[in-house]
Parts: structure tokens; sequence; C-alpha cells
């Protein structure tokens, strides 16, 4: 459908991350008549906005984290870095001409749905300097000004990794030195001559302590469970490389083709027999051994638990890091949070001048990002906090009429490129806007009974998996359901969702 034949549809985004930037690319091809992108933040990128952390890159290798519509020849990087990355969004919205559809400083913090005149209606929050302008029906002290917007469509794009964590440690508010979470970094705080505490061995954190490491005068690692670790081979992308992938379109889809196959292989371990796990855990363990000589330090980063089960993480700089004179590696859990410092369940009190938190996102037991008011009154954030985050393909719930999600409940990954999982939900949600605008229809919502089955076949899915071999990871909710991950193939989600099919959804006209 081409841009000529206009789609009469008031579409909102919100977000404008990867999932936002996609969906309003491909909702402008289409021809949707009025498109309009909600950022709450001063500028675009999501994800690879917030986590500027030192260090900061991804771990999927950058040919394969991108757009398959917009590929990158000039990828400086295997991996590219988050500084990279966000270019590279900046310039898709750029280059496709929708950077005037996306409205900045414009925080969505309510969406309700009018049963009567059948549409969306948004809380939007704008700081007032933004907003002369505009008709706000609002103000308060604080700065900022509010309007309500109506949309046919509402299209959530803020991402599963949008809120950040903060750890729930007795004592952390008294804290007087400086605190703050990796997905919130502080570059104006001055590392050099510091005494600076880690909480977390995650993504994040393998990422940063190594330059961390670097710069303060000690560094104190709280660990609660080490992580599998893979060396990340990384290296620099010659310029040589780079002219033939933009003379050549063709080699740099081969070389795509290549990779997601090379990660869609692993799958079989996560998802098919957790067993052939083993090769995978002996290579790791070998690597540790290499990397680290002290028995004492390399007996507390061994993990005891299924590699996969948690998220595997990919560095070649960690491990040296840690072997370090001026690091510290505490295993000890942490009782409580002082004014100068940390002290551990053994009593002993450390002295810290600051103190990152690299404790992830609410993903598992994360309601709504704010409130969403479904048809005759559903609350969709009572709803996931009740029974936990679900919704059909991760992308339909039940109740919310013309509310679609991207990269909603079960379609993280462990294995392979996000991008993928986004594509297949921008391709979803275009079928069902165009299946909506051929039947003449004004709202089309999945059937209650449809949604619950597919969540069952997830359950029944998961118990073959590595997730379930029970251990305790943040896929996992406080009941034991994993509302993170998508427990197959990567090319399994994209059959089901390549169009949609009519009778799970249910039409109004």
């Amino acid at each position: 459908m081409s841009s000529s034949s206009k789609i009469a549809l008031r579409v909102a985004i919100v977000g404008s991350g990867f999932a936002g930037i996609g969906m309003a690319i491909r909702l402008r091809r289409m021809g949707v008549a009025s498109l309009t992108v909600y950022e709450a933040a001063p500028e675009i990128g999501g994800t690879w906005r917030d986590n500027a952390y030192p260090g900061a890159a991804c771990d999927i290798p950058s040919h394969l984290y991108s757009f398959s519509f917009a590929p990158n020849p000039s990828w400086s990087r295997t991996f590219a870095s988050q500084r990279e990355i966000l270019d590279y969004l900046r310039r898709c919205a750029r280059e496709h001409g929708i950077e005037s559809l996306i409205r900045c400083n414009a925080r969505v913090t309510a969406a309700r749905f009018d049963d009567d005149a059948r549409v969306w209606r948004l809380d939007v929050s704008t700081p007032q300097a933004a907003t002369s302008a505009s008709r706000p029906n609002e103000s308060n002290e604080t700065g900022l000004a509010g309007e309500t917007v109506e949309a046919d469509i509402v299209i959530m794009a803020s991402g599963p990794l949008s809120r950040p964590a903060m750890p729930g440690i007795t004592g952390i508010e008294r804290f007087r030195g400086a605190l703050f979470h990796s997905a919130r970094w502080d570059h104006d705080y001055v590392l050099e001559g510091k005494t600076v505490a880690v909480i977390g061995t995650g993504a994040s954190a393998v990422q940063f302590i190594p330059h961390l490491q670097r710069r303060v005068t000690r560094l104190l690692v709280f660990q609660r469970t080490p992580p599998w670790i893979m060396p990340r081979p990384d290296r620099p992308i010659g310029e040589r490389a780079q002219r033939v992938f933009r003379a050549l379109p063709l080699a740099q889809r081969f070389a795509r083709w290549s990779l997601y196959w090379q990660h869609e292989a692993r799958a079989l371990a996560f998802v098919v027999n957790p067993k052939w796990m083993r090769a995978p855990m002996r290579f790791a363990s070998s690597y540790l051994a290499r990397r680290v000589g002290d028995p004492e330090l390399r007996a507390k980063l061994t993990p005891d638990y299924v590699l996969g089960c948690k998220r595997v993480l990919l560095s070649s700089d960690y491990y040296p890091a840690l072997t370090q004179p001026n690091v510290d590696v505490i295993t000890a859990p942490i009782r409580e949070i002082v004014e100068d410092g940390i002290v551990t369940e053994d009593g002993r009190r450390r002295h810290v001048d600051a103190i990152v938190c690299a404790t992830g996102f609410e993903v598992a037991d994360a309601g709504a990002p704010f409130p969403i008011i479904g048809a005759h009154g559903a609350d969709l954030d009572a709803r996931w906090r009740s029974e936990g985050p679900q919704a059909y393909l991760g992308a339909s719930i039940a109740g919310f009429p013309n509310l679609f999600m991207m990269i909603g409940p079960n379609t993280g990954l462990g294995h392979n490129s996000m991008i993928y999982m986004i594509e297949s939900h921008i391709a979803y949600i275009a079928s069902c806007l165009r299946l909506l605008c051929r039947r003449g229809a004004r709202t089309m919502q999945v059937r209650e009974d449809v949604e619950h089955a597919f969540n069952e076949w997830l359950r029944q899915a998961f118990q073959k998996t590595v997730w379930a071999s029970g251990c305790r990871s943040w896929y996992l909710s406080e009941r034991g359901r994993n509302a993170a991950l998508w427990p197959g193939f990567t090319f399994t989600f994209r059959r089901l969702t390549r169009r949609v099919r009519p009778g799970d959804y249910v039409f109004e006209k």
C-alpha cells in the first residue's frame, strides 16, 4: 500500500526507540493520514539514548542489530557502541522523513478508551516552553503543561527496558554520596580518586566495570550471582569492507543472513534440549580459568546453574578487570546502606564515595508504564500486577480495543537480535490496521479466549526450555512465570505474526 492512498486513521505511537521509529517509518509508507510519535525525553533513541554508561555497546553484531530495510554499510565495529547505534537511529528518522512526526519532551501520562466515542484519549505533559504554540488545558507549578489528544489507534513502543529498577536495600535513602543507576549515569561525577561500589553484575555491569577499574582508586563489586561469560569477538570493520558493503548491498545482506542463522542455531540448546548446553559451559569454564588465575576469585566467579538460564554475557575485559589489585569482588549479601558506605551480612562496613546500581529494569513484575484504561473501565496496570504481564503475540490485549504493543510480554530473546522481533511486530500491526480499514470497522480487539489459549501454550512451551532449569533470574516474576522471553525460534514468531488472522479478533463497525 503506497503513501498515495491515505489511511484515515489517527495513530499515536508512544516511544521513539527502535520499535517506535521502525513502526513510524512503516506507517508513513502505508499512507496513514495522521501519525504522531510521543517521546518523553528531549531526543529520540530509547534504550540507546538512556544507557550511555562508559563502554555501552550492543552484544549482537552490528549488521544484525539494524533494520533490514535500512542497512548501514558504515558500521565501524563488529559490535557497535551506544553512540554509533544512537546515530544510526537518528539517521533512520531523518532519511525516512519521520522527524517532523516526533514530539519530543511530550510524556504520555495516561490513556483512556472512550466507550461512547470509540477513541483513545491520551494525557500528554510537556514543558511549558515547548507548548507555547499549543493549547494546554491545564498547567501546574512544576513547569509542565497538560493537554489531551485523541487517537483511533495507540501503539505502545516504550520498550521493556525503559524503567530502571533500583535495589530495595534498607537505608539506601540515607546514603550521602553519589548514587545513580547505570541507565541514568552521572557523567558529571568525578570518578578519579574515589572508592566506588557497584551493585550487580549483569549485562551493563560487565561493560562499564572495566572502565571504572581504570579510573577509580578502589572498586568494590557486590555480586549476588555470577554470570556466565563468553569472550566478545569485537574488532574494527575496515574501510575496505565498508566500501564492499556500500558497492555491493547483496554482500551485506549475505553477512546479515549468515549472522542470523549462526545465532538462531543457538536456540536449539535454549528451547529444544538444554543438555546441549554442556559443551558451551565447558568452553565458558575454560575461558574463566584462562583469565582468572586466583582460585579463590575464580570460585566466586563460577556459576552454579545451567548456562542460558540467566542471560549469557559477552566480554573480553571483565575478568581481567576483576583481577586487578584495586578491585574487590564481594559475595556477602548486603544488609544495609549507611550514610557513608555499605554493610554486609557478615557485619563488615565498607566506606564508599559512590554507588552505581547495575540492577536492571522492571520487567517481569512490571505493570503498565502509565495508567491505561480500556473498554468498560478495564485497568491494564491492575490486571498485569494481579495476573502478570501477558498479551496475545506480545501485541494485543483483550479488553483494550485498537491498542497494540511492540515488544510486549514474552517477546524477548536470549540468543538473537531483538530487531528481528521488532520487525515482526511492525509487519503484524501494519497488517492489523490494513484489515481494520478493509472491514470498515471502527475498532478491533483480540478475543479473550484466543489470548488465554496463547498464554497457556506459552506456559507449556517453557517447561522444556533452559529457563525452567531452576535458576532465579529477572526473566521470572515473583510467581515464577516467565513473562519476558519467547520460548522458541524467532522464525516461528515471524511466521505467527506474518499476517493477522481475522478470527482472532472481534471487530466493531
